[in-house]
């Protein structure tokens, strides 16, 4: 039985668009590419200096302008004020968002995808692309109590 292919890393996608890979540049692509939440900028320059103390602020801003351009990354903008950024997902996914807290969680429902499709379908539109947040505080919480 055949392996599926391993995913390619950000570093990699990067090369394959031809892009100049410094030291900064791969250190930044592997934090983008760990990270498990959705990081803003700040949060990423955090991280990626802790590993590499010479990466600056503007260098994160900078690097990921061109992730973003090269469509690699893309850019969230969850009501926070704050551009929060994930690489492009092999697979689309939707987001809730604890407007408490800022969590973002990550789902995916096929009913939900149906009836877009459905709706698009009635206006006489192929859906193509979407971006669906849901914005929400959880059911009970320690203040309900």
């Amino acid at each position: 039985m055949l392996k599926p292919p391993h995913p390619e890393t950000l570093e990699e996608q990067c090369a394959k668009k031809g892009m100049r890979m410094t030291d900064q540049r791969r250190v930044i692509a592997q934090v983008m590419e760990g990270a498990d939440d959705h990081p803003d900028v700040e949060e990423l320059y955090r991280r990626a200096s802790a590993i590499d103390a010479r990466i600056s602020l503007s260098t994160v801003y900078r690097t990921l302008n061109l992730f973003e351009e090269a469509g690699l990354v893309t850019k969230h903008d969850f009501r926070d004020g704050r551009a929060r950024f994930e690489p492009i997902p092999d697979e689309h996914h939707d987001h809730l968002i604890d407007i408490r807290t800022g969590k973002v969680i990550e789902f995916r429902n096929e009913e939900i995808e149906a009836i877009q499709d459905l709706i698009a379908k009635r206006l006489g539109y192929r859906l193509v692309d979407h971006r669906l947040e849901l914005y929400a505080v959880p059911l009970k919480t320690e203040d309900d109590k």
